[in-house]
C-alpha cells in the first residue's frame, strides 16, 4: 500500500459503509429495512429494479506514459445471518431467538472485500486488459446454547437451542482496464476501468432484492493510482483540459483527487458525488454510518434510545453494537468537540462594499406608490389578489397558495425593467411580522387577478 493510497482510505471507507445502517441502528426501523443503496453492482441476470451491474470510470493523467497503474477495487460483501430454533431433529428459521440472555436477529450483515491490480501503462493503451476477480462462498454455524441445561426443542438434553448460520455467496467480479493516449493536448492519457459483476445466477421462485444483494458488490469502488504522471480533476479542471475532461464517460461512478490537498496522484472513483480532496472531519470519535450527518447530533439521538432499543440495535449488527457503546461511553470532552470547528485563524478578508442600485436615488420609482395594471384593474400597494401561480414556476410549494387571497405590499421594478408584486397573505398571522421584516411572496402581474376591496363594514365593493 502507497502513502497516497493510505492517506485516502479512511475517505475510501467513509464511502464503503454510507447508508450501511441508519440511526436508530436497529432492524425493525422502517429505514433500515431496505437496506445498500450505493454502489450496487447487481448479477446481470437480476432485472427487476434498475440497478446496474457494471459501472464505468474514465479519468485523465498527464505525464504518466511509463507509469504503473494500481487498480484497488473494494465493496461489501454481503453475508446472511439466519437464526434458527431447534425443533425436534432439525432447524427451523425464526426471525428472532432469545438465548443464554441474549437476542439473536435474522439480519444480513456484511464483509469487507479487496483485491489490487498493478498494471503497466504502456501495456494498456489501445489494448483492454483482463483482470478475474473470484470471490468464494463460505458457511459457518454457531450453536446457541440454552444456558439454563436445557436442550433442543422443549427437551432437557444438552443439545443447542438453535444456531445461528452465516453464509457468504460466491462472487465473482472483472476489472478491464484500458489507456487510450492523446486524448488531449500536453500528452494526456484517457484511462478506462470497466467493473462488472459477472456472478452466474438464476432468480428461481424467489428473485427478491434481498436475494438478489447477496450476489452482488455492495457499496463497489475503485482507488486508482499511479507511480509517475498526476492525474487531472474533472470536478474542477484547467482550462487547458476542459475539452478533454468533459469527453471522459463515467457510468455510475464519480471520479475525485483524494488525498492531502494538492497531491494528484490517487483517484476515488465513488459511488456517490464529492469534492476533490474531501475529507472526514478529525473530530469524529468514530464511524456513524452517515459521513454527511452532524456527529453531534447522531451521538445524542443515540443516547436517548431507550434500553429495549439499545439491545435491539446491539443484536443487528456488531457494528452498531459499536456505535451505542461509543455513544455511551464518549466523554465530555470529546462531545464538546463536535459542537463545532475552526478550520482556519486569521485576519478576515476586507473588501470594498460593491455598489448597487438603491430604488431611493431614483426618482422616477417608487415601489409604496407605483401601480400595474392587471385584467383592466390598477393594483397597486394595499389591493387585494388572488393568486394564480404560472407554469413558468418551478416551486412546488405554489399550488399550496393557488386561490387564496392577498394584499400588495409594493409594485418592484427589477434590473430588466420587468414588474414584480410583492404581497402577504390575508389569512397568515403572521403578516404583518413579515412586513415588518420586509419578507414578501413574489407574483408577476399575470399571476394574480384582482380582488375587489372589503369595505368597514366587510361588504366587497365597499
Amino acid at each position: 500500500m502507497t502513502v497516497a493510497m493510505d492517506t485516502a482510505r479512511r475517505v475510501a471507507d467513509a464511502v464503503l459503509y454510507e447508508g450501511y445502517l441508519l440511526y436508530p441502528y436497529r432492524a425493525s426501523a422502517a429505514k433500515n429495512r431496505v437496506r445498500w443503496q450505493f454502489g450496487v453492482l447487481v448479477p446481470p441476470a437480476y432485472v427487476e429494479t434498475a440497478e446496474p451491474s457494471a459501472s464505468v470510470t474514465e479519468c485523465l493523467v498527464e505525464g504518466a506514459s511509463n507509469a504503473l497503474v494500481r487498480v484497488r477495487l473494494r465493496f461489501l460483501h454481503v453475508k446472511e445471518r439466519r437464526v434458527e430454533r431447534a425443533e425436534g431433529d432439525g432447524f427451523v428459521p425464526v426471525p428472532r431467538l432469545e438465548a443464554d440472555g441474549r437476542t439473536y436477529l435474522t439480519f444480513d450483515e456484511a464483509t469487507e472485500r479487496e483485491m489490487e491490480a498493478v498494471l503497466a501503462m504502456p501495456a494498456l493503451l489501445g489494448v483492454e486488459r483482463t483482470v478475474a476477480v473470484p470471490v468464494p462462498g463460505d458457511r459457518a454455524e454457531e450453536p446457541l446454547p440454552s444456558g439454563k441445561g436445557k436442550g433442543r426443542g422443549n427437551g432437557n438434553g444438552s443439545g443447542p437451542v438453535g444456531r445461528v448460520v452465516t453464509e457468504h455467496r460466491p462472487l465473482r467480479a472483472v476489472l478491464r482496464v484500458t489507456a487510450e493516449s492523446g486524448a488531449g493536448p500536453y500528452g494526456l492519457t484517457r484511462l478506462r476501468v470497466r467493473l462488472e459483476n459477472a456472478t452466474a445466477w438464476t432468480p428461481g421462485e424467489d428473485g427478491t432484492r434481498d436475494r438478489a444483494l447477496r450476489h452482488s458488490l455492495v457499496a463497489a469502488h475503485l482507488l486508482i493510482g499511479v507511480t509517475a504522471g498526476r492525474f487531472v480533476s474533472l470536478s474542477d479542471p484547467p482550462e487547458w483540459a476542459r475539452t478533454a475532461a468533459s469527453g471522459c464517460v463515467n457510468e455510475h461512478t464519480w471520479p475525485v483527487l483524494v488525498g492531502e490537498p494538492g497531491h494528484r496522484d490517487v483517484v476515488l472513483s465513488s459511488p456517490i458525488i464529492l469534492y476533490d480532496h474531501p475529507r472526514v472531519a478529525p473530530e469524529s470519535p468514530g464511524d456513524l454510518f452517515d459521513a454527511t450527518e452532524i456527529d453531534e447530533m447522531l451521538h445524542l439521538r443515540t443516547r436517548t434510545l431507550t434500553e429495549e432499543e439499545k439491545r435491539e440495535a446491539r443484536a443487528t449488527d456488531p457494528r452498531a453494537a459499536e456505535i451505542i457503546r461509543m455513544a455511551g461511553e464518549l466523554p465530555p470532552e470529546l462531545m464538546e468537540r463536535l459542537h463545532g470547528a475552526i478550520r482556519h485563524v486569521g485576519e478576515p478578508a476586507r473588501r470594498e462594499p460593491v455598489p448597487w442600485w438603491d430604488p431611493a436615488s431614483e426618482a422616477e420609482v417608487s415601489p409604496g406608490s407605483d401601480s400595474v395594471t392587471v385584467a383592466g384593474v390598477e393594483i397597486a400597494k394595499g389591493s387585494r389578489v388572488r393568486l394564480a401561480p404560472g407554469r413558468r414556476r418551478a416551486d412546488a410549494h405554489d399550488m399550496f397558495l393557488a386561490g387564496r387571497t392577498a394584499r400588495v405590499e409594493a409594485v418592484l421594478l427589477d434590473v430588466e425593467g420587468a414588474r414584480h408584486l410583492a404581497v402577504t397573505l390575508e389569512e397568515d398571522l403572521g403578516a404583518d411580522l413579515h412586513r415588518s421584516h420586509g419578507r414578501y411572496l413574489y407574483f408577476a402581474p399575470d399571476e394574480v387577478e384582482p380582488v375587489e376591496p372589503v369595505g368597514p363594514d366587510g361588504e366587497v365593493g365597499a
